[in-house]
């Protein structure tokens, strides 16, 4: 029994502890599977709504959020239905309960913000929520289906709504209409009447309670409303036209009108058209760049980013005490405004910043002027280049013809030494040939002289055989120098002949002997008997 007993208690035991990590288990799911719940004003196909999202999506994945996004559309129109968006709010809120119930809801624009902001305390839970795309300033929507044209609401501030609903974060926008209101006295002191441009919109009805309770403080100043709600932008124009002396426009939304006609931005240009000697001041950057002055505006950014790594803090820290952040405000003008109405900028706040400002030639004109430097640049390389490879090409033609007239050089040079050689050759040849010839003239005269006085006639005959010996080698001599001439004009010939050369050497041998000086013998002694050749006789004979 006792052990039995034990065993019963064990699986109680075990039970128990199944039971316990079974509903822990759950409840972990839960947890994570519970969504981050985006409730969208607009139609998320808007620009702004869907960069916002988008941005929020992709930061939150890349920082490692995992619980699924639910995107709940309020689908937001114009001003007259406002009276339905409180309870389009609070199906949506009432849609998300229980084991559906998000960790985190985060509300994108100023419509789906007043419906929250207006539920009973009744439908407001603990959840934390993050706000974007929304104002510091608020009004609270009515329950019934109140005319909206004429419903006059008080402007709140979010920050006086915390102590019920203390669950707010995110990021919000500060319309400075006490900025703006000094900025235009300081600029304009006898200003009197302060008339306010808003359409019909929740952000045009919000804006004009603000500026309406502030505008108020102040005692001496006029507020005219010129309002969408009530007129359309042709009664809006007729309204400005009639402004009275001292007074300034404030810029505040147009974007839809009693008809609910949608406008773009020409609308604005349109009114300024209207009255344009009246000063314009921007609340929202409406009119800037071609109407207003300027004004201290919101710093419009997007802040899906900033939305989803809030997000993950509340979900990991859960901290005791949530806040809203304010993203600030920058005074910025138009620069041609200021100089078309004389504003000098020392009259400007600090750190202003300015818009259509007068830049000088070369940032107006950038690109053309970089464009037309290089079109120039590209010029003036394609010119280096040619004359580059024209001076190459005259270069190489000068080289060319430096060679040439050095090789020319070279030949006359040649041509030269070779005529003076010439010269030398024939002055030697004749000084020769002047030798030569009187050798074989004064045997002729000597032996003509020995001949007359000659008895025997053998020595007559050996005589006369010198006399022609000597004949023939003057004649000799005297072709020799025509050869001469031959030669230069290239006229010269051979004439093949038999040449018996023990007669040529002993004609050799008797005309040496007079031209041996003394004491010299010169002899010619026979070897064969027979040697005969065929060569010119005459050009043997001058070797």
């Amino acid at each position: 029994m006792g052990k039995s007993s034990d065993y019963k208690v064990m699986y109680r035991w075990l039970f128990f502890f199944t039971v316990i990590c079974l509903l822990f288990t759950c409840r972990v799911h839960a947890d994570e599977n519970n969504p981050i719940l985006i409730i969208s004003s607009y139609n998320p196909d808007t620009r702004n709504t869907t960069q916002n999202i988008s941005e929020f999506m992709e930061e939150y994945k890349k920082q490692g959020g995992n619980s699924p996004v639910v995107i709940e559309n309020m689908n937001c129109k114009s001003l007259p239905e406002a009276p339905l968006w409180k309870e389009r709010m609070r199906k949506l809120l009432n849609k998300y309960q229980g084991e559906n119930s998000p960790n985190l809801i985060v509300i994108l624009g100023q419509e789906g913000w007043a419906s929250y902001l207006s539920q009973d305390d009744s439908i407001i839970r603990d959840i934390p929520i993050l706000c974007g795309m929304v104002s510091r300033n608020a009004v609270l929507l009515p329950d019934s289906n109140i005319n909206v044209a004429e419903w006059t609401p008080e402007s709140v501030n979010v920050e006086d709504l915390k102590n019920k609903r203390r669950n707010l974060a995110g990021f919000v926008y500060n319309y400075d209409i006490k900025a703006n209101i000094e900025l235009v006295r300081k600029l304009y002191p006898s200003t009197k009447h302060f008339a306010l441009i808003t359409d019909n919109s929740y952000g045009g009805i919000s804006l004009q309670a603000l500026v309406k309770k502030e505008i108020g403080k102040i005692k001496g100043i006029d507020f005219i409303p010129l309002d969408g709600r009530k007129n359309d932008i042709y009664n809006i124009i007729e309204e400005i036209k009639q402004l009275p002396p001292q007074s300034i426009i404030l810029l505040g939304t147009w974007r839809v009108d009693v008809n609910d006609g949608y406008y773009v931005g020409n609308a604005t240009y349109t009114m300024m058209l209207a009255n344009p000697k009246v000063p314009a001041f921007s609340l929202t950057s409406i009119g800037l760049g071609h109407w207003a002055i300027g004004g201290c505006i919101p710093q419009y950014r997007s802040i899906g980013k900033d939305l989803a790594r809030q997000a993950l803090h509340l979900l990991k820290e859960h901290p005791e005490k949530l806040d809203t952040e304010t993203i600030p405000n920058l005074y910025t003008f138009d620069a041609k405004k200021l100089k078309e109405r004389h504003i000098s900028t020392k009259e400007l706040p600090p750190h202003s910043v300015f818009i259509n400002t007068e830049v000088g030639l070369f940032v107006q004109y950038k690109f053309e002027i970089l464009l037309l430097v290089a079109i120039v640049l590209l010029l003036f390389l394609i010119m280096v280049l040619y004359f580059y490879l024209r001076t190459s090409k005259l270069k190489n033609k000068l080289l060319i013809l430096i060679d040439k007239q050095k090789e020319d050089e070279i030949e006359l040079r040649k041509a030269k030494d070779k005529a003076e050689e010439s010269d030398r050759l024939k002055s030697a040849f004749l000084a020769n040939m002047s030798h030569e010839i009187r050798t074989p003239l004064n045997a002729i005269v000597g032996f003509s002289n020995l001949l007359t006085m000659a008895e025997d006639e053998e020595e007559r005959n050996e005589y006369i055989n010198i006399i022609s010996s000597n004949n023939e080698l003057l004649l000799q001599l005297i072709n020799d120098i025509l050869d001469v001439a031959k030669i230069e004009a290239g006229t010269l010939e051979f004439i093949d002949s038999e040449i018996d050369i023990n007669a040529l050497l002993s004609d050799i041998e008797q005309s040496s002997r007079l031209k041996a000086p003394e004491g010299v013998q010169i002899s010619f002694v026979e070897k064969m008997p027979y040697c005969i050749i065929m060569s010119d006789k005459n050009r043997l004979a001058q070797v």
